[in-house]
């Protein structure tokens, strides 16, 4: 007696589901099954024309890498409102709207791409490095806000464009985020390069000159 299985376009749906994020074999066992249910109606159609049009329509900004659905530049990059003398320098393009949410920052962005992780495979090469060192002769940026992760390869990459930058534009003024500790949380949740943080970038409140 043979096995019995899934008809094969059902195998062929769990295998895609499976290779996104955080999806294992049996969520993505699941997850088939509901779409194809029918007690959602036509969900798995909709979702699979929202899909082909996503896929067909959203690319990378030509400018600094974000989201755009026309093939052009984002909403960003067109925006005349938006401070052209600072730049924010991010490791992917999700990386933009929590910044964007505190409403603090009204500069431009650059989306790398991603980190230098060796062990990865991905090198300096591999990230939009040059894009941005050709936004940078353009003259027109004064601050460069590196807005990277705090782990070893966020430094990593964050050195590298600090190496990179003063070699090639000397005059220009390079920052990193503040680190340190997040909004209502105790020193005892804190780890040790946190807290090194946290007491190396202090600051001045109160008390004499």
């Amino acid at each position: 007696m043979n096995p019995v299985d899934y008809p094969e376009p059902i195998r062929v749906l769990i295998g895609y589901l499976k290779r996104l994020p955080g999806i294992g074999p049996k969520s993505a066992e699941r997850i088939a099954i509901w779409m194809l249910s029918g007690r959602q109606g036509n969900f798995g159609l909709e979702m699979a024309r929202a899909v082909t049009r996503a896929a067909e329509r959203v690319a990378p900004c030509r400018v600094c890498g974000f989201f755009t659905g026309d093939g052009g530049d984002c909403v960003i990059c067109v925006d005349p409102g938006r401070d052209g003398d600072i730049l924010c320098v991010v490791e992917q393009p999700t990386d933009v709207l929590p910044l964007e949410r505190t409403r603090a920052f009204r500069g431009r962005y650059h989306c790398l791409g991603g980190r230098i992780s060796p062990l990865d495979n991905v090198e300096p090469e591999d990230l939009r490095i040059g894009e941005l060192v050709a936004r940078l002769k353009a003259g027109e940026v004064k601050e460069v806000i590196l807005a990277l992760g705090s782990d070893v390869e966020g430094e990593a990459t964050a050195n590298y464009l600090v190496e990179v930058m003063g070699e090639n534009f000397p005059d220009l003024h390079v920052t990193q985020l503040a680190q340190g500790l997040p909004a209502g949380g105790g020193l005892e949740h804190a780890d040790e390069l946190t807290l090194f943080r946290a007491l190396d970038g202090r600051k001045r409140i109160g008390g004499g000159k």
